[in-house]
């Protein structure tokens, strides 16, 4: 219990993470608004005007405040949702592969350890796509390098991995390593990847609509601005300092959705695309340390 509650305490100071880098300055440019105001009514000078608290109804803009933290946190976990498909796919479609496509040549193995690879760098392409970032080594290692120059040509790199995946499977098909069956499962996987890249795509392209951001900051600091000629009369001195604190929670409640409607970049509340990779690339090799049992019987067989 020590421990949580101290935990507590560190979480409610931290920094990192926080949105308070982001506001800082409003927050204070408010509560010195709030000294000046107190200032002038201290000098009798008629500033109090409790009356223009109902120019902004405190309601309607709490309503657009949740309003625009709800539809960034809808944004949010779609994000995770989708990735979180990706994880289970390209588990999904590795353990297919790796266990029902026959190994005739000796060449064979070294073919699905190839595609198991392509698998990982479609989640890595992923990545460096929705952060608009090129193909860089982090893929080099995953693919042969022909390939891994041709994919730096390429507009949309998790598409022409997709690609490469799916004529491997067509190949195998071919060659009757695999039946229609299997290959219809394991396109039918490979579908729902790219499906998820273009939902993460939608995420990523469509904002949320300028005037609507717009409109919110304009009420927001309209709001702000009003309220000390609310409060000075009841507060005296104290005005900036509540000033403050009021700005203080709802900028830092428009700075969150501003924070976690795009999920895919670098910050602190963005997702863990770089950690989320890496597992993808442990499961994928343990998976290869594995033999599968119908192989084990065929090698003893020869």
């Amino acid at each position: 219990m020590a421990t949580e509650k101290l935990m507590w305490w560190r979480t409610a100071f931290q920094l990192k993470g926080s949105v308070i880098t982001a506001i800082y300055k409003r927050v204070i440019g408010c509560g010195f608004f709030g000294v000046l105001v107190s200032l002038l009514y201290y000098f009798e000078i008629p500033v109090s005007q409790p009356i223009l608290g109902t120019v902004i109804p405190s309601i309607v803009l709490g309503l657009l405040l949740v309003f625009r933290t709800n539809t960034a946190y809808e944004r949010f976990w779609e994000g995770r949702k989708s990735w979180g498909s990706i994880i289970n796919t390209v588990r999904n479609l590795a353990r297919q592969i790796w266990v029902s496509i026959e190994e005739i040549s000796s060449e064979d193995k070294k073919d699905k350890i190839a595609a198991l690879n392509l698998l990982v760098a479609f989640a890595v392409a992923t990545k460096l796509h929705l952060r608009s970032e090129s193909v860089n080594p982090e893929l080099e290692d995953l693919m042969q390098y022909s390939k891994y120059i041709k994919l730096k040509m390429m507009n949309n790199p998790p598409l022409e991995v997709a690609f490469w995946i799916d004529d491997y499977l067509q190949h195998q098909y071919n060659r009757n390593c695999l039946n229609s069956y299997q290959l219809t499962s394991m396109r039918e996987l490979l579908n729902l990847l790219v499906d998820n890249l273009g939902i993460c795509e939608r995420i990523l392209k469509t904002p949320i609509p300028l005037a609507y951001a717009i409109h919110l900051k304009q009420l927001l600091l309209i709001y702000c601005l009003l309220l000390p000629f609310q409060i000075v009369e009841e507060l005296g001195w104290w005005t900036g300092v509540i000033v403050a604190l009021i700005s203080f929670t709802l900028f830092g409640i428009e700075a969150i959705g501003l924070e976690i409607e795009n999920p895919f970049g670098y910050d602190a509340n963005d997702l863990p695309l770089d950690t989320i990779c890496n597992t993808m690339k442990r499961n994928i090799d343990d998976l290869m340390s594995l033999s599968p049992t119908t192989r084990s019987h065929r090698e003893s067989q020869n």
